[in-house]
């Protein structure tokens, strides 16, 4: 990993955040671009397409959550939020519209820093060319992030749901903890089980393709999960 060949694009209004950010990633070697708005992020993610995006939800035009939903209907770059919303609605908010972390302000420069380098190791891994993914009687594209189906049609995934997909996948018709899934996912985040709840329920929305009658994701309560590759009737859901 050659951090001089990254290029972050920081998305922060408020000036002395963003040279801080500025000088902390250059520090580490990256390269960094600058936006104080929603709709000059929009226009500077396009241009410059830039490998990670570091995003505040407090922008003076529109709030960043939809800076998030306009990047994710084209790029699957990862997306950190730096924001000094705590709560967990709005972290909650954010992942399901794309978000790969959450950092909180104030924060810890070399931990934000570790988790840039993270997300640009996962985005890596996830890059490279890797084949398809079989569950079941479905496929995934991985380069293309896309959910094949028997009858032709295509579902796009997150990023972070084909991480949750590849975990659960690497252990077929196996349990895996709630803290194991939350590790391979989320690296070093500090995620909660109401999180992996959320991702786990918009998974499992897009994989089966009658939810009345198949189950491809079994849960044991307050322990995990498991990856069903011959599916049964469904039970009481995954939430």
């Amino acid at each position: 990993m050659n951090p001089e060949s990254y290029l972050a694009l920081v998305v922060e209004d408020d000036p002395d955040m963003q040279q801080v950010l500025r000088m902390m990633l250059e520090a580490d070697g990256l390269r960094v671009t600058i936006s104080g708005s929603c709709a000059t992020g929009v226009q500077m993610a396009r241009t410059h397409r830039p490998d990670i995006a570091i995003v505040d939800l407090g922008l003076p035009d529109l709030d960043g959550i939809e800076l998030i939903k306009s990047i994710r209907t084209w790029s699957p770059m990862p997306i950190i939020v730096l924001s000094a919303r705590a709560a967990e609605a709005q972290r909650l908010a954010a992942f399901e519209v794309g978000a790969d972390d959450y950092v909180i302000k104030p924060f810890s420069g070399s931990e934000l820093v570790a988790r840039v380098r993270a997300a640009l190791r996962r985005q890596d891994r996830v890059g490279q060319p890797a084949g398809m993914l079989r569950v079941g009687d479905l496929a995934v594209d991985r380069s293309r992030r896309v959910l094949l189906q028997p009858s032709g049609g295509e579902v796009r995934l997150t990023p972070l749901e084909l991480r949750l997909l590849e975990a659960l996948a690497r252990h077929p018709d196996r349990l895996i903890t709630h803290s194991q899934l939350m590790r391979e996912v989320w690296g070093a985040s500090r995620a909660d089980t109401r999180s992996l709840r959320v991702l786990l329920t918009n998974l499992r929305k897009k994989l089966e393709l009658d939810p009345a009658r198949r189950t491809h994701i079994e849960k044991e309560a307050g322990v995990g999960y498991r990856l069903v590759l011959e599916p049964q009737a469904a039970d009481a859901g995954c939430g």
